[in-house]
């Protein structure tokens, strides 16, 4: 990772990302001025092969964006996080003038795989593609999509056309006729996101918009989605307590207790506090840090830390930004502060398929020898 690129990134995150945080949240506005920001400095196609224009980078450095950016706005974060787990599918699969678009910014993508009849059991869709007059048609009920409606496609999920398998995947325009969104996205955090449901009602792609092979969407999903989801839905939740932690201590440090003639870091019991949100910040960010050296030296315990990083992060941000909230006191509660706004965003992290309590029965089962889909 180089000077430029880091310089970019911070550039972007302060003149940009930062002073539009607040309105991103309590407008729910899309953050599309970020977007195209980093469209224009090539972040956009970070997971993007140099071949086609784009940075050739991978886990590690999709991670450093994300956890970077939700430090700052955690609305604007998640939609980077979708962008590239689906750009890496389209990069592995996709046509070229797809792939060349992503790589010049020009492209943002994301997921659609959840869906109302099998929640968030992500690997199963229920909505099903048919072949029509020379195409496929696609009928599904998607319950959440992150940058629904402000994306330029979506990686779907379906059940398989004809082979064995659970799922296959394709690339659909946003713009195609028959794709509808029931209802705007208006929720405790994440505001900014657009995360909303997604209706499909005999949309026609072509069957060359199928990404990999018919029945192998499972094996995708595994392989190169859920590799690239975990990693940064964790950086995600360590940019969210680094926030949470920083402003913290500042404002621990910077408020006065007059009648004591010292400030409020002066109190062991905040101190503990502090100490608390540090060490759970640090712990998240050590195992991020190993669950990405896994990936690359391909360890065999890969998969396993790919599990453990988006369940411990998600039960660490909880656990730093409640503490945050409880040694701010009621300053924390003030909008203009930022700090209920991370307390708010945390929460979508255990939730998020694979939600934490699925992740714990899967980790369970890796750990004693027991298939994870039976």
């Amino acid at each position: 990772m180089t000077k430029t690129y880091q310089t970019d990134l911070n550039n972007i995150i302060e003149q940009v990302i930062s002073p539009l945080a607040q309105k991103v949240d309590e407008t729910g506005a899309f953050p599309r001025e970020a977007l195209d920001a980093m469209g224009e400095a090539g972040l956009l196609g970070l997971v993007s092969s140099s071949e086609v224009g784009g940075s050739g980078e991978s886990h590690r450095a999709a991670a450093f964006v994300v956890e970077r950016v939700a430090n700052a706005c955690g609305s604007t974060a998640m939609v980077v996080c979708m962008h590239y787990a689906g750009a890496a599918v389209i990069e592995a699969f996709g046509d070229r003038e797809k792939r060349e678009a992503i790589a010049k910014g020009k492209h943002v993508t994301t997921l659609a795989f959840s869906e109302y009849g099998s929640r968030s059991h992500f690997w199963a869709p229920m909505g099903t593609a048919t072949r029509k007059n020379g195409g496929i048609s696609l009928n599904a009920k998607k319950s959440w999509v992150t940058s629904a409606g402000q994306s330029d496609s979506y990686v779907w999920s379906s059940r398989p056309l004809a082979a064995d398998g659970n799922s296959t995947l394709w690339l659909v325009p946003a713009n195609a006729e028959g794709l509808s969104i029931p209802k705007p996205f208006d929720g405790l955090g994440l505001r900014g996101n657009h995360s909303s449901p997604v209706l499909a009602e005999g949309v026609v792609i072509e069957s060359k918009d199928m990404l990999g092979s018919d029945g192998e969407g499972f094996d995708l999903m595994m392989k190169i989605v859920l590799p690239y989801f975990s990693v940064m839905s964790a950086a995600f939740s360590v940019g969210t307590m680094r926030a949470m932690t920083d402003k913290s201590i500042k404002h621990s440090a910077q408020t006065e207790l007059q009648h004591l003639g010292n400030s409020l870091s002066n109190l062991p019991t905040v101190r503990a506090y502090l100490a608390r949100m540090q060490i759970k910040t640090d712990m998240a960010h050590s195992l991020l840090a190993d669950a990405l050296d896994s990936l690359e030296k391909g360890r065999d315990d890969a998969m396993l830390r790919v599990l453990e990083i988006k369940a411990a992060t998600g039960e660490l941000v909880t656990e730093v930004t409640d503490l945050g909230m409880r040694v701010c006191g009621g300053a924390a509660f003030r909008k203009d502060s930022g700090l209920e706004r991370h307390f708010r965003d945390a929460r979508a992290s255990t939730v998020m398929a694979p939600t934490t309590d699925m992740l714990y029965d899967f980790i369970g089962r890796a750990i004693c020898g027991i298939p994870l889909f039976e």
